[in-house]
């Protein structure tokens, strides 16, 4: 008995295209495929993502709940030091030289410089951000890492870690005397309240005859 990945050993591995609108008779013909009328049967189609057929979509129904950061993320276009090797030394480099050179698409965000590569040429480069790779990179060859302002960059100070404070220790307050026994009224220091007379039994009455 053999297994199937026996059979299918010799089955090629992409089949072709099959040929549509060869006619009715075919099999193929007509519609080719594409069923009867409706968005999807013209050409050029494009269903946009999560398009539900008209209702609200899911992404519509559910509430909105929490934070995002995303809104207020920095976007950057990444740029290699290695890329920058192909500017003539003592050029100047920014977003505009980078468009030229076809390294980024627009000057809509500011641009990063990464330090993956080398760079042996003395750049002057302006861009919004440096890895600090880069900038080594940069300063060791001679050149000038410059901000979008053409002023020299300078890395922000390290912002200084939470370190918790121990907790304050309240002083202990001083260990108060012993209170002195409180006097009722009418009694004197030293004397003692006399215990309270018992009620004497009655005697029986005699018995009668």
């Amino acid at each position: 008995m053999s297994m199937v990945h026996e059979i299918t050993t010799g089955a090629q591995r992409n089949k072709l295209r099959r040929r549509k609108g060869r006619g009715e008779s075919s099999g193929h013909g007509k519609t080719s495929g594409r069923g009867n009328k409706g968005s999807k049967a013209r050409v050029g189609t494009y269903i946009k993502r999560g398009y539900e057929g008209g209702q609200t979509p899911i992404f519509r129904r559910l509430p909105k709940r929490g934070f995002s950061n995303a809104d207020f993320a920095n976007t950057f276009y990444a740029v290699n030091i290695g890329d920058l090797e192909s500017f003539k030394a003592g050029t100047t480099v920014d977003a505009a030289a980078l468009v030229e050179a076809g390294l980024v698409p627009d000057t809509k965000h500011p641009v990063k410089i990464l330090g993956d590569g080398d760079l042996k040429k003395k750049l002057t480069v302006v861009a919004g951000w440096y890895s600090k790779s880069a900038h080594q990179k940069i300063t060791d060859a001679g050149g000038a890492a410059q901000n979008s302002k053409g002023e020299a960059f300078v890395f922000p100070a390290p912002k200084k870690k939470f370190i918790p404070r121990e907790p304050v220790k309240k002083a202990k307050k001083a260990e108060e005397a012993p209170e002195a026994p409180t006097e009722t009224k009418g009694e004197t220091k030293g004397e003692t309240k006399p215990a309270a007379e018992k009620p004497q039994a009655k005697p029986d009455a005699p018995e009668q005859a």
